[in-house]
């Protein structure tokens, strides 16, 4: 690597500033009482008979509160003399087994104690129908067999494509019932059609199931339950593209056009299934998705314990380090794109020795002719973003944002003896 060092010996580091990012904090305080009082209504009391065998799904993402909208809903079916019993509903995730989906539930809190009902897992399907453009729609069998079908989820923008209805409760209803072999088929065809293929698949699996209701909720910038709603199928088509334009309202964000440089420390699948949210990046798996600073060239630093070597997103960015390569589990970020169909996010990016080395080539490639004023801002990760630090080149810019505020002076970037930041 002498010759890389020799190229990049001269490529300064800029001094940075702390900078606090101001979003809504809009939340809902008493969640059980909010919810319960949109399971109330009559509309949806009398959906649910005595008696009835009401499959639950809830899938694999790490809803706020998650344990209590599940214990909540379980609570209602109960009282009006249903027996509910949850299905995990995550497509592939868990490793595509049974006994891993009922783990990752576990993981996220949900288990048959907290939530007081039976857990059954399994990853057997039933084909019900195929769309007009030949996918198979497929089904968990136990919710197939169910005398009702209740889905709870949270809606937010997707990672990988744009439409009136993207990530929430027919996605959930459409690739999560489905499992492996469902999210398979949805994205068979690629992204670039998931916007059709998403809401037509639930649609069909609408029609021909017992689809009760859906429990939706809407988190804030900090991930806080900000709005909850309780929808029948009807209603779910005609209202779930408006939480959709709340959730993108609420949505953090980088309040910045442009970014010569942008720096994460860590990526991880807990933090996004992309390892890094998109939306805030502006950087897409696919060219079906829009929003975000133009970046001109993006350093991930590491990888979470969390993620457990798995670094989907990794490809996203133009560099990274060795000491992320070493922590990754090959096979279980090329699982994602084996599933997903792409495969951009699952490639290593440029590799260089440490954090310093890695951040000073992105320096040196990201085009313009004056290294000293260049536009850089570093993030922990896509989660935290209520702080960042931002080089000197912007700092006339946040100064005149009514978003950001300056909380420090500019300060030297700590590397280690071996480069890396402290």
């Amino acid at each position: 690597m002498g010759v890389i060092q020799d190229l990049l010996k001269d490529i300064p580091v800029p001094k940075m500033a702390k900078v606090k990012v101001n979003f809504s904090d809009e939340k809902i305080d008493n969640l059980e009482h909010a919810l319960m009082e949109k399971l109330q209504q009559e509309h949806i009391r009398k959906t649910v008979k005595p008696g009835m065998e009401i499959a639950l799904a809830v899938g694999s993402r790490g809803l706020d509160r998650l344990v209590e909208l599940t214990e909540v809903t379980v609570r209602f079916l109960k009282e009006l003399g249903a027996n509910p019993f949850i299905v995990p509903s995550m497509g592939s995730h868990g490793g595509a087994t049974a006994e891993g989906q009922r783990e990752v539930l576990a993981h996220l809190g949900v288990t048959e104690e907290s939530v007081g009902c039976e857990i059954r897992s399994s990853m057997e399907v039933v084909k019900i129908d195929e769309l007009p453009n030949g996918l198979p729609i497929y089904i968990d069998k136990y919710a197939s067999e169910a005398d009702g079908i209740v889905v709870i989820n949270r809606v937010k923008p997707h990672t990988a494509f744009r439409g009136p209805v993207e990530s929430g409760i027919m996605k959930m209803i459409s690739i999560g019932l489905g499992k492996q072999r469902g999210a398979e088929a949805c994205h068979q065809l690629g992204f670039k059609y998931m916007a059709e293929n998403v809401p037509a698949m639930a649609k069909v699996i609408m029609a021909k199931k017992p689809v009760l209701f859906g429990v939706a909720s809407v988190e804030n910038a900090f991930d806080k339950v900000a709005a909850v709603d309780v929808l029948t199928p009807s209603e779910i088509i005609e209202k779930e593209a408006d939480l959709q334009k709340k959730a993108k309202e609420l949505l953090p964000k980088l309040f910045f056009d442009q970014l010569d440089v942008l720096v994460i420390d860590e990526i991880g699948k807990n933090i996004s299934g992309d390892g890094m949210d998109p939306n805030i990046t502006g950087r897409y798996p696919t060219p079906y998705a829009t929003g975000g600073p133009d970046v001109n060239k993006m350093v991930v630093l590491s990888v979470t314990p969390e993620s457990e070597g798995n670094a989907n997103g990794v490809g996203t960015a133009d560099f990274t380090t060795q000491r992320l390569v070493d922590n990754m589990d090959l096979e279980g970020t090329y699982a994602n794109g084996l599933t997903s169909t792409v495969v951009s996010p699952t490639k290593i990016a440029t590799t260089l020795p440490n954090d310093k080395q890695a951040i000073q080539a992105a320096v040196k490639t990201c085009n313009i002719l004056d290294f000293t004023k260049v536009k850089m801002v570093r993030i922990k990760n896509t989660l935290k973003i209520s702080e960042i630090e931002v080089s000197e080149a912007l700092l006339d810019y946040i100064g005149n944002h009514p978003n950001m505020e300056q909380v420090s002076d500019l300060y030297d970037i700590n590397f280690d003896e071996n480069g890396n930041l402290f």
